[in-house]
């Protein structure tokens, strides 16, 4: 598809105070017939077609060329910026060089650049996936566990990953206040973030009741509709000024 028609959305990611301290990069493709399509239904098609390992590096670039723009503001210069990476992407020989051209080619900080995978995509092949995210650890980039908590996670693998943050799923924040086994799931994540050394981030987040829940559980950082939608990029700049230098 012809690059106008794909435009990238940010979500803040921020803690308890409201401040942004990240975002989340979120493709949204304009058609010129349909409008805006849901993401739902072009990135399942992508990931039939193929058309997802295209679709994902155009996002990666996409998201360090704004990390780029955002490292001559001082503002905006130590926000961190989470990129999903789909297991298709993943698989690829030449991820880890096609991550490194990027970083080079943009010139950006690689420990502001947070690559978000999910569970299942390093159950399929866990050695492989293993080696790739030590490769682009040691380039400085960042890893985030999203959906965690709904695959099948082994502890025994979760320990060998290079992991920074783990991201707990909606489906548990949403039913937090209602129902003690999503509080459990959520309370376990949330230790096992402490005892490995991880961030824990829950998204999703909604209600100022659902905020308060999760801090008192000791989650420290937040992403969903409560602190704000998905922004086209110059609102989310001015967002960022609004909340964080007011």
């Amino acid at each position: 598809k012809p690059d106008y028609e794909f435009v990238l959305f940010y979500q803040a990611q921020v803690n308890g105070d409201g401040q942004i301290l990240a975002a989340e990069a979120l493709i949204r493709w304009n058609h010129p017939q349909r409008g805006r399509v849901n993401p739902a239904e072009f990135i399942s098609l992508a990931e039939e077609t193929g058309m997802v390992i295209a679709l994902g590096a155009w996002v990666l670039r996409k998201g360090c060329e704004t990390l780029a723009a955002w490292a001559k503001q001082p503002e905006t210069a130590q926000l961190k910026l989470a990129v999903n990476v789909s297991s298709r992407q993943l698989a690829q020989e030449s991820f880890v060089e096609q991550v490194k051209e990027i970083l080079i080619q943009t010139g950006i900080n690689a420990q502001l650049l947070k690559l978000e995978i999910t569970e299942s995509m390093v159950v399929n092949n866990v050695d492989d996936a293993i080696a790739k995210m030590y490769a682009l650890k040691a380039l400085g980039v960042r890893f985030s566990m999203d959906d965690f908590g709904t695959g099948y996670s082994s502890l025994s693998y979760l320990q060998k990953l290079p992991l920074d943050q783990l991201k707990i799923d909606q489906s548990f924040v949403r039913n937090l206040s209602l129902d003690n086994h999503d509080l459990a799931i959520v309370k376990t994540i949330i230790n096992l973030g402490e005892n490995l050394a991880l961030n824990i981030i829950a998204e999703g987040v909604e209600t100022q009741k659902e905020c308060e829940y999760l801090s008192n559980l000791g989650c420290l950082v937040f992403q969903g509709y409560f602190f704000g939608r998905p922004l086209p990029l110059e609102e989310f700049e001015r967002s960022v000024f609004e909340k964080n230098y007011k």
